[in-house]
């Protein structure tokens, strides 16, 4: 099995690094910090490639793709993990950066980790992409409308990809957690219900790719809190949501 992880030098990227590894796959893995990035492929046993590389940066995905398919060949597995998040408010302008920050992340990121080994996929007759979106993007948050707008464009965009390559043999997968023990959500001072560690999220973020789910929640809990989100009217969730905690700001 050949995967390719981005955002792979902590949490979920991290711990899915370390389940395929358990699996025996031969893995590429993205990460932007290069000591934490080594640091996790130090820890694997096995045939391993990693790619010091920002996901804005289109060029860079090119060339670790192609790297990665003459050592391994074409991928059986594309997870675009990478994500940033913040607490934004858009009266603040020195919030603007980390706003396009977090769109070309989350958005853009997803479409330059995908887009460069289309072409072999294709080529091969099949593969997965799988993209990790969130229940964020379900609706929008107070304080984090930056990153609520960037999860619900990577799940329409996912959604959009599946439709175009259906009949190609290419599963996409759209992947929304709640949340999950990693650094992201270390800096968070509120309640987060159903809190998961990665290693079991990626156990089954694993599962749902091996199935070729076409959109899933997780944990279940989520799930049906994530319906119920969708079902509330505006007047509803506006009363709801604007005393609800913030994500802090970067300062």
């Amino acid at each position: 099995m050949k995967v390719f992880i981005t955002g792979a030098s902590s949490g979920i990227g991290a711990a899915l690094a370390r389940h395929y590894a358990a699996q025996g796959a031969q893995l590429g893995l993205t990460g932007r910090h290069s000591e934490r990035l080594q640091a996790v492929v130090s820890s694997l046993s096995c045939d391993c490639t990693a790619y010091v590389l920002d996901v804005r940066d289109a060029a860079a995905l090119h060339q670790a793709a192609q790297d990665f398919m003459q050592k391994y060949g074409p991928p059986d597995i594309v997870i675009a993990n990478a994500g940033v998040s913040s607490g934004t408010l858009t009266e603040h302008e020195e919030d603007l950066p980390a706003i396009r920050a977090i769109f070309d992340t989350n958005v853009l990121g997803l479409v330059y980790t995908f887009q460069p080994f289309l072409a072999a996929m294709h080529k091969q007759g099949g593969g997965s992409l799988a993209g990790i979106a969130s229940v964020a993007g379900l609706r929008g948050l107070p304080g984090a409308g930056a990153y609520s707008a960037s999860k619900a464009a990577a799940i329409a965009y996912l959604e959009s990809l599946r439709v175009e390559l259906a009949g190609s043999g290419i599963a996409v997968t759209t992947i929304c957690p709640g949340y999950i023990r990693t650094p992201m959500t270390d800096v968070n001072t509120y309640p987060m219900p159903f809190l998961m560690d990665a290693d079991i999220a990626a156990a089954k973020i694993a599962h749902l790719i091996e199935k070729k789910r076409r959109y899933a929640i997780m944990p279940w809990q989520m799930g049906l809190i994530g319906r119920l989100m969708k079902l509330i009217p505006a007047p509803v969730w506006d009363w709801a949501m604007k005393n609800a905690p913030h994500k802090p700001r970067l300062q």
